[in-house]
């Protein structure tokens, strides 16, 4: 595994119920800020239910896509947790 997705998974995982991040976000805590479609590109293919991909973003605080593991949408989770 890549070192950048080792440390984007790393970054997500640690997102707190309730709380989001922004892909930019994560692509500047794993490193690279240019790599905001990488981050969508690794959570799109996460299938870990220990990261909690839903918590993940798009900048202008739209939920973006979401490949739906656990059964709800990206907004439902998150209501959930709030």
């Amino acid at each position: 595994m890549h070192n950048f997705t080792k440390a984007v998974l790393e970054i997500v995982s640690k997102i707190p119920k309730g709380k989001t991040l922004s892909y930019k976000e994560v692509a500047t805590l794993a490193g690279n800020p240019l790599a905001a479609r990488a981050v969508g590109s690794i959570m799109r293919k996460n299938r870990d239910l220990t990261i909690p991909c839903h918590r993940v973003i798009t900048a202008s605080g739209a939920p973006g896509s979401y490949n739906g593991l656990r059964g709800a949408s990206k907004e439902e989770l998150l209501r959930g947790e709030k």
